[in-house]
């Protein structure tokens, strides 16, 4: 078998307190188990996870941008609040050649009007929202696909 797609999976501020932060939103899930559940899914779709959190913007965009020049094949991004405020996220992903993923935890549309833009989303392949941490799951395995390395 060849090498393994590589996907980065980019968690933006404030996602380093799951399980602390709102449970009632969130849930109680923390960031390390749900690195894990990326990990774990990814390898058995035949791809490698990279996951990267951030609370800096700058940062955010570093790690995209070393994407960008080969280190993923994929991107998994829930860029947190700068989904409603970044277009330096956002024209960073369009400087990305293969498919980026957006995903939010809670269904951002049944939340505060100010979430219902998304700026990463006039770049994503796809978004998956409101499907709490298994959202994440569903992520890996779309970008499996849209990589070829699992069934449409």
């Amino acid at each position: 078998m060849g090498v393994a797609h590589k996907i980065l999976i980019v968690n933006g501020p404030n996602l380093n307190r799951l399980g602390k932060r709102q449970p009632e939103i969130y849930g109680a899930t923390t960031l390390a188990d749900v690195e894990a559940m990326c990990r774990d899914r990814a390898e058995t779709a035949g791809l490698a996870a990279d996951c990267h959190q951030s609370n800096h913007e700058g940062e955010i965009i570093d790690v995209i941008h070393a994407a960008c020049d080969g280190a993923a094949d994929g991107i998994v991004i829930n860029p947190g609040a700068f989904t409603h405020t970044s277009v330096a996220i956002l024209d960073a992903l369009n400087g990305f050649d293969g498919p980026v993923i957006e995903v939010h935890i809670s269904n951002i549309h049944k939340r505060e009007a100010f979430r219902h833009h998304s700026y990463v989303s006039g770049r994503a392949d796809a978004v998956i929202a409101g499907c709490g941490v298994q959202g994440y799951v569903m992520a890996v395995d779309r970008m499996a696909v849209l990589l070829g390395a699992g069934d449409g």
